[in-house]
């Protein structure tokens, strides 16, 4: 058995790790291990790739030891934090992988409403901890996501309008370099470095721990309205106008879906096609009488399920809905409009849902995100009202080409009517182009960044900026 490396020599791996294991305290999985196949395992099921070795790190130590192993063996590298990535690129073929998973403490200051989180975490344990104190860290809408793959792409969730990115509320992180070195990046500590892995991805070292500000959020008015079909063009046309002028304490993500065969929702609906608005109030006084004559004046809805819920609950509501182990394939763009045309795109393939687990959603991304100026976090698109995924989702492989094949087709119908670039979060392998315009202006400067931190381009299995291209 041997490993690939950056510029296709071989390595034999027992040989290798022989040499290793003194230096490292976690476990060693290699490819013929029993425990290999579950170890590997990451939320998409559409990706199948395997590494030679995964290294299931014990703490920084051992980030820092596989480093220098991946390093002085040239080897193809891959970093794992909660394994949610939609590319699959928390696993590389042949190559090694560095596993955080185990890196799982968190610590509240209720005195200076933070919370340090390390980076094997998923929201939901962040969710947990922060709760018990009346806090919350602003994340995303599903609680199996790990914290450090969506804060490096940027965050958005429920919060974002009232709160901002995820990555407006970091104040600083432990970052493992290339060169085996740890650094703390913060406002006042390697400020570049800061900059960029706040919104650039996993580009430019390994992070093991973040500093977040904790924000005053303990229970929520929130919940899903559904409408039929045949109201969706209303129902999109009165949310086009509604959300962007919207008070910031009030979210809502309109999404085309199918409704699940399970409770909450009603059997009579169950296995429907419909549209919906997903809301989140953090006026926990009137937090539902707020929703309820926001959408007074639209068609009277399938169904109803706004009320009071503690915040932690809100965030794990999709999670037995969407288990790890379907088949995903994910087409995201920024937009800052929706005109009229576009409306009618989304009537056209949003009502073609191929799967009852396909869904397309709209989240808002105004607010408190457009009060950060675009230059002052990688993040770049502080202009952008909505971020767009279209989701093709199955647990069946043999649906693999229906789902990709919607996903595509619904993508390239709406991309001309986008802002051209895609939360990183959202993109599969798609190309230097979109990263750039992911990017925008900010791209340059991060190429600069990663050419200080990692010239070699040892982390590039990733939406990778690449050192070369720095001027």
């Amino acid at each position: 058995m041997t490993f690939t490396t950056l510029h296709g020599e071989t390595r034999d791996v027992e040989r290798t790790i022989e040499a290793f294991r003194p230096a490292f305290r976690g476990e060693l999985v290699r490819r013929d291990d029993p425990g290999y196949a579950e170890c590997r395992r990451i939320y998409n099921a559409m990706i199948d790739r395997e590494p030679a070795v995964i290294a299931v790190c014990s703490d920084v130590a051992d980030v820092v030891a596989a480093i220098r192993l991946a390093r002085k063996h040239d080897l193809l590298t891959s970093v794992r934090g909660g394994g949610h990535n939609g590319a699959g690129l928390a696993l590389c073929d042949g190559g090694l992988t560095i596993d955080l998973s185990q890196l799982r403490g968190i610590r509240v200051d209720p005195a200076g409403d933070t919370a340090r989180v390390e980076a094997g975490c998923v929201w939901a344990d962040v969710d947990h901890a922060t709760h018990a104190f009346g806090r919350a860290v602003p994340s995303g809408i599903i609680g199996t996501t790990g914290v450090a793959g969506l804060t490096l792409g940027g965050g958005h969730g429920y919060l974002t309008r009232r709160y901002g990115l995820t990555v407006d509320n970091l104040l600083q992180a432990d970052v493992v370099l290339a060169d085996g070195s740890v650094v703390t990046a913060s406002d006042s500590s390697h400020e570049d470095l800061f900059w960029a892995i706040r919104g650039g991805g996993g580009n430019f070292g390994v992070v093991t721990s973040f500093l977040f500000r904790t924000r005053p959020v303990s229970n929520v008015h929130a919940g899903p309205v559904l409408w039929s079909l045949d109201d969706a063009e209303e129902v999109l046309r009165w949310y086009r106008s509604f959300s962007p002028s919207a008070p910031d304490d009030l979210y809502a993500f309109f999404a085309f879906m199918v409704v699940p065969p399970a409770p909450p929702f009603p059997e009579e609906l169950h296995g429907r096609k419909v549209c919906s608005l997903m809301w989140c109030a953090t006026d926990t006084d009137h937090g539902s009488e707020r929703i309820e004559a926001a959408t007074a004046g639209l068609p009277a809805p399938l169904w109803a399920h706004v009320g009071g819920l503690p915040f932690p609950a809100l965030q794990s509501a999709f999670d037995r809905f969407y288990p790890p182990g379907l088949e995903w394939y994910w087409k995201g763009d920024f937009v800052r409009e929706i005109d009229d045309e576009t409306v009618a795109l989304h009537l056209e393939h949003g009502s073609a849902l191929p799967t009852p687990h396909s869904t397309m959603h709209l989240y808002p991304i105004d607010g408190a995100v457009h009060d950060v100026p675009a230059g002052a976090t990688a993040f770049a698109h502080r202009d952008a009202n909505w971020s767009m995924v279209i989701t093709g989702v199955d647990p069946d492989p043999a649906n693999r080409d229906a789902i990709t094949g919607w996903a595509r087709d619904y993508w390239q119908a709406l991309h001309p009517h986008s802002a051209g670039g895609a939360y990183v979060n959202f993109m599969m392998e798609e190309g230097t182009d979109r990263i750039r315009a992911t990017y925008r202006d900010n791209y340059d400067r991060l190429c600069a960044v990663k050419r200080r931190y990692d010239p070699d381009n040892l982390f590039r299995v990733n939406q990778n900026i690449a050192p070369a291209e720095a001027p």
